[in-house]
C-alpha cells in the first residue's frame, strides 16, 4: 500500500472516532517476510485496513493484542517467533505471555512488534441555557487546561472563553455530536430544558452525564425523566448534584469541583459530592 494511501486511510479512522491500533515492526531476527518499518492499521472490530507485517501468519495474534491495547489504551512491544508446529505448542502452553507470541510457520524467525492505539479525544461537553454563565466559562478553561476537548452546545451563546466546538442548538442531539463513552456531559440548563436535554443524553452510551441543579429541581427533573420513560438506570448514574465536595462557592471553584467529579469518574474513584 501506497504511504498516501495509508495516511487516507489512517485520517478516515480518526474522523470516525472509533478507536483504533497501528502495529510496526522494530526489529526482526533470523528468516521473515516482514522488514523494520512494516506496519498495519487495525480497525476497532479487528479489521486490518492498511499495510502489511509481510504475511498474513503474524497479523491474526497481533490483530488480538491490538484489540486489548484499544480495550485498556495501553501500548505493547510483543515478540512474535515463527516457528514451527512443535515450537508454536510448546511456546503458547508452556509458559504463556501477553508478550511473547508463537505462530505455527516454517520461517523461524522473530519479529519485536509495537503496537500502539489510538482513541478519540476525551471530550467534555457543556449544554448551556444561554446568555453569560460564568460556571460555563470556568468549565471551558479548565477543562481545556485539563486535555479535554470542549464541546459546548448553547443556543445564544455569550462567551470569552472560546471552546474546541461550538453547537449554536436548544436541544442536544448525541448522535449527531456521534456522542460515546469517552464523553462526559455537564447540563447548566437552569430548570426550562432539563427533562428534554436529559431524555436525549438517556440514549446516549456516556461515561459521565451531571446536572448543577437544587435538590428541588432534581425531585422535578427526575419525575419528569421518569414519565418520559428514562430508565432507572441512567438516572442511577446520573450525577446530581454534580461535583465533589470541596466546599466551592464561586463559579471558578465550583467548575472545579465538577471537573473534579468527571476526572473520579473516569478513574473509576468513588469520592464524596456536594450536599
Amino acid at each position: 500500500m501506497w504511504a498516501h494511501e495509508y495516511a487516507r486511510r489512517m485520517h478516515e479512522l480518526t474522523a470516525e472516532r472509533e478507536p483504533f491500533a497501528q502495529a510496526t515492526v522494530t526489529k526482526t531476527e533470523g528468516s521473515t517476510l516482514a522488514k523494520t518499518g512494516f506496519k498495519i492499521l487495525i480497525a476497532h472490530d479487528g479489521r486490518v485496513v492498511g499495510g502489511t507485517l509481510g504475511g498474513g501468519c503474524p497479523e491474526g495474534p497481533i490483530v488480538q493484542v491490538a484489540r486489548r491495547a484499544m480495550t485498556d489504551g495501553q501500548p505493547r512491544l510483543v515478540r512474535v517467533h515463527l516457528v514451527d508446529a512443535a515450537r508454536a505448542i510448546q511456546g503458547t502452553v508452556g509458559e504463556p505471555s501477553e508478550d511473547e507470541i508463537y505462530v505455527e510457520t516454517y520461517c523461524g524467525g522473530t519479529l519485536e512488534v509495537f503496537v500502539e492505539p489510538v482513541l478519540p479525544a476525551e471530550r467534555l461537553v457543556i449544554v448551556g441555557q444561554g446568555g453569560k454563565d460564568d460556571v460555563e466559562e470556568a468549565l471551558i478553561h479548565l477543562g481545556k487546561a485539563l486535555g479535554f476537548e470542549v464541546v459546548v452546545v448553547d443556543p445564544v451563546p455569550q462567551l470569552q472563553e472560546q471552546p474546541d466546538r461550538l453547537v449554536k442548538a436548544s436541544e442536544i442531539d448525541p448522535l449527531a455530536l456521534d456522542l460515546g463513552e469517552r464523553d462526559s456531559v455537564v447540563v447548566l440548563t437552569k430548570g426550562e430544558r432539563d427533562g428534554v436535554v436529559l431524555g436525549a443524553l438517556s440514549r446516549a452510551n456516556l461515561r459521565f452525564v451531571g446536572i448543577l441543579a437544587s435538590r428541588t429541581r432534581l425531585k422535578r427533573d427526575v419525575d419528569e425523566l421518569r414519565a418520559q420513560g428514562v430508565p432507572d438506570s441512567f438516572l442511577a448514574r446520573l450525577h446530581a448534584p454534580i461535583g465533589l465536595d470541596i466546599g466551592a462557592q464561586t463559579p471558578a471553584e465550583l467548575a472545579l469541583a465538577i471537573l473534579a467529579d468527571v476526572v473520579a469518574t473516569k478513574y473509576g474513584k468513588d469520592a464524596p459530592h456536594r450536599p
